[in-house]
């Protein structure tokens, strides 16, 4: 496929190396606690349709992300690859949105027969806008907590098996005491250290509790599958991120609190939030 709005010249194939959606149920957390502040990181319109986005390489091994509007298309791409089929996404040019410079998630791949991968040059003009990075991984800030949380319920079962039921079933609706942090590390548990009842958790808790009455942004709150017909929920809010199982207990990452889990005993009030949450969450569909 070729990028447009002048930003990748029309007849610069790009490589494509992966893709992503960017919908209201599905969006790289690393933009933003929702789907509108998602869109807004990358300058688009948060249509309820949302977009696929495309990354790869141009001739010259220059980083694009390509967005477009054909979300089916990029779906069916994205299924394929993870069964491990191939699959050649070529979006029509016509559902082309924009091309902007640069990658906003590190990649361990580049496409084949070209230079490494590397910003394209400055627009001339000086208008275009910066290239997309991911995260820096050294610091800690929100989309560091972000790509915690998603860590966390990629890998539940793990995170999950450092926590014993005296633990996750002793207090209601409170922070997991004595022991029961976990410190998040290159994506997997590690460390101990006494958690407490962390004010900024309980604020987090009272803030996932307000959106059940005021209903956040799309995409605030996400329900996947889970295994024995559980949810996964994903909520996030400034400051703070929450993963759960709607059988099962939470976890917590705060801005204020670098690289620590902080473990929701489930007692018998966090069932009923999660219950509520789930109900207010969007789903892939």
């Amino acid at each position: 496929m070729a990028g447009t709005d002048d930003t990748v010249a029309d007849d610069d194939a790009l490589f494509v190396l992966t893709a992503v959606l960017l919908t209201p149920a599905q969006f790289p957390s690393v933009l933003g606690d929702d789907y509108v502040a998602a869109c807004a990181a990358l300058g688009l319109e948060p249509y309820a349709e949302g977009y696929g986005l495309v990354l790869g390489q141009d001739s010259g091994g220059a980083r694009w992300t390509v967005v477009v509007e054909d979300v089916s298309l990029v779906a069916v791409a994205i299924a394929s690859w993870d069964c491990g089929m191939e699959y050649d996404l070529s979006p029509d040019d016509r559902s082309v949105v924009c091309a902007l410079p640069g990658w906003p998630l590190a990649l361990a791949v580049s496409a084949p027969g070209v230079p490494e991968p590397h910003d394209p040059s400055p627009d001339p003009d000086g208008e275009g806008p910066d290239p997309l990075t991911p995260p820096d991984t050294e610091v800690w800030g929100a989309p560091q907590r972000r790509l915690g949380a998603d860590e966390i319920a990629l890998q539940w079962a793990a995170w999950r098996g450092q926590i014993d039921d005296e633990t996750a079933f002793g207090r209601p609706g409170e922070p997991a005491p004595d022991g029961a942090a976990a410190t998040a590390d290159a994506g997997s548990p590690a460390g101990s250290t006494d958690s407490g009842q962390h004010p900024g958790v309980r604020k987090a808790l009272a803030a996932a509790r307000e959106y059940v009455s005021s209903p956040p942004p799309p995409g605030r709150i996400r329900s996947a599958f889970a295994p024995g017909g559980a949810r996964t929920l994903r909520a996030d809010g400034p400051g703070w991120s929450l993963v759960a199982r709607t059988d099962d207990i939470a976890f917590v990452l705060l801005d204020e609190e670098p690289g620590e889990v902080m473990p929701v005993g489930r007692g018998t009030e966090l069932p009923g939030l999660l219950q509520s949450l789930d109900e207010l969450a969007v789903r892939p569909s």
